[in-house]
């Protein structure tokens, strides 16, 4: 038999022998692909998870997850994970579990997306797309909007419902037989704020620009990094900083000889890089809301209250992500990260373009992928360019140059920004996917290392 998510995870407590954590996800999603200037495929998809983290003997845990569950088979998801509680070893970042307020809208209905939403999108990408076909161009791309509901519930007293929304548009552009690729994203709450049209038009500029085909060799590049391609940067550069990994000495972030650098420089630009739960146009759940544990995460954590945390003030590190007991472990504040990132920069304004101005001689990038860790105690990255590399003289971009190969630290490019821009809602192109609610500014950087010539497009 079906139920509401609130009444999985209250049967799920009722049905618990000892200390019992609940969550239920419920996720609802519709998409839309387009190829060669025609609209292919759309669908509407929605499931639901279960997850179970019980508690024995105030140490040991046991967490379950499945899809499927009703009120008929919510006892044995329990007893499931309790036996699993009984059998495990004690938990490292066992602690008490966070008691808490009922939220009033605990018992509400999960959100739901529908083909409604995909409507304000599909006209303005019909308009885009026959411009493209009568300008000798080909656009592709996927579009999805989709609304996760959370319900947390603990034995403890605690419930919390948050429903998280998300949507994003990719968009490629090819010409000339496909000799020529572009590319352009964005993300933001629902897919009826998204600027299609402005989308097709940054991919149409790039298409141009390669019309003339320059030589270009390896080597150290003044170059100018669009909001995309800083947002996979910086993304990676989060999720390599838990104050464990620090504290050990796995990380970038670990002092040598031990403990962490928070307080250290690591820019000399007075810049910013922040999480926020309250971010407007990128709000994302208020208390922790896990499945499982990880340095970023403890399930002992749940409910937990999430704020504002600057990883980064005036150039200084002056925070890492925590769990209770990475926190204690590194002798550091406990900062639960929100599920969002933004940088700003003092002083920064206008886009890439502005930027592009103001370059005598260097690289324009368009976005990064296949980025790959290659040293964690620099956070030295590999990876590829792609979709457009261009090459700038006297404030203007005169051609496209090949595709390349770097190798950068972004922690260490940190220090080597020139100029900045003004910060904008941006969709990562590799990292995306994994962190869509992203703000960035274009960045020049000085010696951005282009280590080898690469025959992506």
């Amino acid at each position: 038999m079906s139920a509401h998510p609130h009444e999985l995870a209250e049967r799920a407590l009722a049905a618990a022998t000892g200390p019992c954590v609940a969550l239920v996800s419920n996720r609802s999603e519709a998409n839309l692909r387009w190829a060669a200037n025609t609209l292919t495929t759309n669908g509407l998809t929605s499931s639901q998870d279960v997850t179970v983290i019980a508690v024995h003997g105030g140490d040991q845990v046991g967490v379950v997850s499945r899809s499927g569950v009703d009120v008929d088979s919510i006892a044995a998801l329990v007893a499931d994970a309790e036996a699993a509680a009984r059998a495990s070893a004690p938990a490292e970042d066992a602690a008490e579990l966070v008691p808490g307020p009922a939220d009033d809208a605990f018992g509400e209905a999960p959100g739901e997306v529908t083909a409604g939403d995909l409507a304000a999108l599909a006209q303005s990408l019909g308009s885009a797309l026959e411009d493209a076909r009568s300008g000798d161009r080909e656009l592709f791309g996927y579009a999805e909007q989709t609304l996760h509901t959370t319900y947390l519930a603990s034995s403890t007293g605690l419930r919390a419902r948050y429903a998280l929304p998300a949507a994003t548009v990719q968009l490629n552009g090819k010409s000339h037989q496909r000799s020529r690729s572009a590319w352009a994203g964005a993300a933001a709450q629902a897919l009826d704020a998204v600027d299609v049209a402005a989308l097709a038009a940054e991919v149409t500029d790039r298409l141009g620009w390669q019309a003339r085909r320059l030589d270009a060799e390896a080597g150290r590049y003044e170059t100018i990094l669009p909001p995309s391609a800083v947002a996979d940067l910086m993304a990676y550069t989060l999720w390599s900083s838990d104050a464990r990994s620090a504290h050990e000495g796995r990380s970038v972030f670990g002092r040598k000889g031990g403990g962490t650098r928070v307080g250290d420089q690591l820019s000399g630009q007075h810049l910013r890089l922040f999480s926020d739960p309250t971010a407007a146009g990128m709000q994302t759940a208020p208390v922790v809301m896990v499945g499982g544990s990880s340095p970023f995460g403890s399930v002992f954590d749940n409910g937990l209250p999430v704020t504002r945390q600057s990883w980064i003030e005036d150039g200084v590190l002056r925070a890492l992500p925590t769990t209770r007991h990475s926190a204690g472990l590194a002798g550091i504040a406990d900062t639960q990260a929100a599920d969002n990132l933004v940088m700003e920069v003092d002083g920064g304004r206008g886009s890439a373009m502005d930027l592009v101005a103001d370059l005598d001689d260097g690289l324009l990038l368009t976005c990064l992928w296949y980025i790959r860790e290659v040293d964690p105690q620099t956070l030295l990255l590999t990876g590829l360019t792609r979709d457009g590399v261009y090459k700038v003289e006297g404030g203007e971009v005169i051609g496209a140059v090949t595709n390349f190969r770097f190798n950068e630290s972004p922690v260490d490019l940190l220090d080597r920004i020139v100029a900045a821009g003004t910060t904008v809602p941006t969709l990562g192109r590799e990292f995306g996917d994994y962190l869509p609610r992203t703000a960035m500014p274009a960045l020049r950087v000085r010696g951005f290392n282009c280590s080898s010539v690469s025959q992506a497009s």
